[in-house]
């Protein structure tokens, strides 16, 4: 027993060794194989580099990909065969179709992301293959704006008949070029809570029925009126014309705080993109700015949330105002 203690110690340091001596070329060989620069392997020359795309398929890839090559003369074939089937190329690549599958398709096959996505691409049939995908998801798309718009006008008309003696409020929201379906659907739940007249959806702002703008409105995007233009600028003009005062909404050095400012009636409100918000010009044909007042070391809150702020600020004044009247204060 005390030789077996003896030894143990030293048929341990043993065995070290021999691990050692078999495992350690290979652990020093794998230490250099990932320390190594590729031009240390020729191997690593031969391999291709992942392309570096900058964002998704349906949010304008650059050409400069390492897939691009031959990108013209694949959209030539797509949108030849695209004709042929009665689809106009266009509106593929226009507003309405921001986030869809046939977008996402189209420019899928025009800018692959693989190696292997980029030989489908070029073979010969190919171009007819995805037009026919392409129009398929175009018809499913305009009979689900259909749909909805069936409904939509449905919603609005019971709504008519459920408030015949309580008029929409005078109130007219102008949404310029917001980016986020989540902020748009918020809003325009805070739209019909406010039962206000109209909402305008400007540019490239999400608008029923994209999913991600009725998953957000949680049911009330029905009951709301809205349209979409395409020029904010234009949306304001129109509401001059119709004898509407206009408010952008943005945090300047001309604009009055939202405790100051009186919201006159009919009244429209423009709320601008989450990045950088409502754009110059359309700023200098307002009728006036107003801004909500931070407190923080931050001078900026969700769009979503600065409109429902402002909205109820305007009703809450006017609510007042029918109470002096009420009470013959005024």
């Amino acid at each position: 027993t005390k030789l077996t203690m003896l030894l143990s110690p030293l048929i341990e340091y043993i065995l070290m060794l021999i691990l050692a001596s078999k495992y350690l070329p290979c652990a020093i060989a794998f230490g250099l194989k990932i320390n190594s620069s590729p031009n240390d392997n020729i191997n690593d020359l031969n391999k291709p580099s992942t392309p570096n795309y900058k964002s998704r398929s349906t949010a304008n890839p650059e050409p400069t990909t390492p897939y691009a090559t031959g990108s013209e003369e694949r959209r030539r074939r797509l949108e030849s065969a695209l004709i042929s089937l009665g689809v106009n190329p266009t509106t593929i690549t226009s507003s309405e179709y921001r986030g869809t599958a046939a977008l996402r398709a189209y420019t899928s096959f025009l800018l692959p992301k693989s190696e292997g996505a980029f030989a489908v691409a070029e073979s010969p049939q190919r171009a007819s293959v995805v037009a026919n995908n392409i129009s398929f998801y175009v018809r499913e798309h305009k009979s689900h704006n259909e749909e909805w718009l069936r409904n939509h006008d449905r919603s609005l008309a019971e709504v008519q008949e459920l408030f015949q003696d309580k008029p929409r409020q005078p109130l007219t929201l102008v949404l310029d070029n917001i980016r986020s379906a989540h902020n748009v659907g918020n809003i325009l739940r805070a739209a019909e809570a406010a039962r206000v007249c109209d909402v305008y959806l400007c540019g490239i702002t999400p608008t029923p029925p994209n999913p991600k703008v009725l998953k957000t409105a949680v049911g009330s995007a029905e009951f709301v009126p809205h349209q979409h233009v395409g020029s904010t600028m234009e949306a304001v003009r129109q509401l001059q014309v119709n004898g509407v005062s206009v408010l952008g909404v943005e945090t300047t050095s001309k604009s009055q705080s939202l405790w100051n400012m009186e919201m006159t009636q009919p009244l429209a409100l423009v709320f601008g993109n989450e990045v950088v918000g409502v754009h110059a010009d359309v700023l200098k044909v307002c009728d006036g700015l107003v801004s909500v007042p931070m407190l923080g070391v931050k001078n900026s809150l969700n769009v979503a949330t600065c409109a429902s702020i402002v909205i109820w600020e305007a009703l809450r004044q006017w609510e007042e105002m029918q109470e002096d009247v009420e009470n013959g204060n005024v």
